[in-house]
């Protein structure tokens, strides 16, 4: 926990709150970069933040855009600055998801750059004017995401590639994006099968490899029905995807389980990656193998792909 009497927190004055907020600390960064899991937690909840440094998921997003009432995102950003300004140490890596470009989001990024999160998420991203408006805010060291939540995204997320490095992952927004296409949401309310939902998918994923960012799954909204949501998983990590959105503790678990990592996978892997590399040495380019079959240069690209998901 990061204080101790959470209660007390809870009785402080945003005035208050704001005094308590330690200057600029520096975080031990994370040691992983996997992206397995990605819990969204809602910054008004002190409870939830005290426990920011002993989540399992693999990267938190702290949610200032549509789950907070204008009335309240004030408050929610100065409770991100005061928990982040206390945060040592964390197995997350942290994400804040702040509103819109053009609609606040430049001053949340420009308030909370000083407490150092991995990096910003801007959602309803339309062009690539926004993401370009973020990314002069941003020092090097800090990431861009982007919510992919409409039709203008979802139709040139592959020509996005290139726009800067920093720009590595983006989230699939799909009940925002239904809306914007005019398409009901029992597409996917209904649990994987449709081809309509499965095209959507499968699009989204080929788009951002192609532009060279990291596609991450949905939200499934119906947090008690585990059931749902693991079967989404599965199907998910069967089209190729590598992370998923989650809503609490109990999706973050079965996320972590199904996009972790697979042993004999693994082991394939290596062994085709020393057994490839060796051949090289004699200018071999290409062989029969006992035990996995031809390994040529695009096989040996499929081992060092899987590789390094695991760092």
């Amino acid at each position: 926990m990061i204080f101790e009497d959470i209660e007390r927190v809870a009785s402080w004055s945003l005035e208050e709150r704001i005094r308590q907020t330690a200057p600029q600390i520096r975080r031990v960064p994370c040691s992983h970069r996997r992206h397995r899991s990605n819990m969204m937690l809602n910054p008004l909840n002190l409870t939830h933040l005290n426990r920011l440094d002993g989540l399992d998921a693999d990267v938190v997003t702290l949610n200032l855009e549509d789950a907070i009432a204008p009335s309240r995102k004030e408050e929610a950003r100065i409770n991100i600055a005061l928990f982040l300004s206390r945060l040592h140490r964390c197995r997350s890596r942290i994400v804040v998801r702040t509103n819109p470009i053009g609609e606040g989001g430049e001053e949340e990024i420009e308030a909370l750059l000083p407490y150092a999160p991995d990096a910003f998420r801007i959602p309803k991203v339309r062009s690539p004017r926004q993401i370009e408006a973020a990314l002069k805010l941003l020092p090097p060291k800090i990431e861009l995401h982007i919510s992919l939540e409409t039709r203008e995204a979802f139709r040139d997320l592959a020509h996005w590639g290139g726009i800067d490095p920093r720009l590595t992952t983006a989230n699939l927004g799909i009940l925002d994006l239904l809306a914007d296409l005019g398409l009901p949401q029992r597409l996917v309310t209904r649990g994987p099968g449709n081809p309509t939902a499965e095209a959507i998918l499968g699009r989204f994923l080929l788009d951002a490899r192609t532009a060279g960012v990291l596609p991450v799954s949905f939200m499934y909204q119906e947090y008690r029905d585990l059931e749902g949501f693991r079967r989404w998983c599965l199907r998910e990590r069967e089209m190729g995807f590598e992370a998923k959105a989650c809503m609490g503790p109990a999706q973050v678990a079965v996320a972590n389980e199904i996009f972790g990592p697979d042993e004999e996978a693994i082991r394939r892997a290596r062994t085709i990656v020393e057994r490839f590399e060796a051949a090289q040495k004699e200018e071999i380019h290409g062989f029969l193998d006992d035990e996995y079959g031809f390994i040529d240069e695009p096989i040996y690209r499929d081992a060092l792909n899987t590789l390094s998901s695991l760092e």
